[in-house]
C-alpha cells in the first residue's frame, strides 16, 4: 500500500517478493524425492499413474476416507506407485 515498509524498503523489513526468487523450471513443482505431485481422489485415478510412476507420486487427497484409502495404498502397492501420504489416517493397532 502507500504506506508500505516493504515497498519503500525500509531497513530490518523483510524483501519485498521478486522475480528473480522463483525456482528452476527444470525442477519447479518437484518434490525433494524427485518425483512431482498428483493428487488421487479414487483408485481409478490411480490407474493415470501406471505409465508414470518413475515421475509422478500419488498423494491422497484430504478428503477421502480411511476405508478408501487402505484400498488405494493397497493397489499403489500392485502398481509400484509411491504415495506420498500412505500412512495418513491408519490406527495405531494396523500400522
Amino acid at each position: 500500500g502507500i504506506d508500505s515498509r516493504v515497498r519503500r524498503r525500509f531497513k530490518g523489513t523483510i524483501p519485498m517478493p521478486k522475480i528473480g526468487y522463483g525456482s528452476d523450471k527444470k525442477t519447479r513443482h518437484r518434490l525433494p524425492s524427485g518425483f512431482y505431485k498428483f493428487v488421487v481422489n479414487n483408485v481409478s485415478e490411480l490407474e493415470l499413474l501406471m505409465m508414470h510412476n518413475r515421475t509422478y507420486a500419488a498423494e491422497i487427497a484430504h478428503s477421502v476416507s480411511s476405508q478408501k484409502r487402505k484400498a488405494i495404498v493397497e493397489r499403489a502397492e500392485q502398481l509400484n506407485i509411491k504415495v506420498t501420504n500412505a500412512n495418513a489416517r491408519l490406527r495405531a493397532e494396523e500400522a
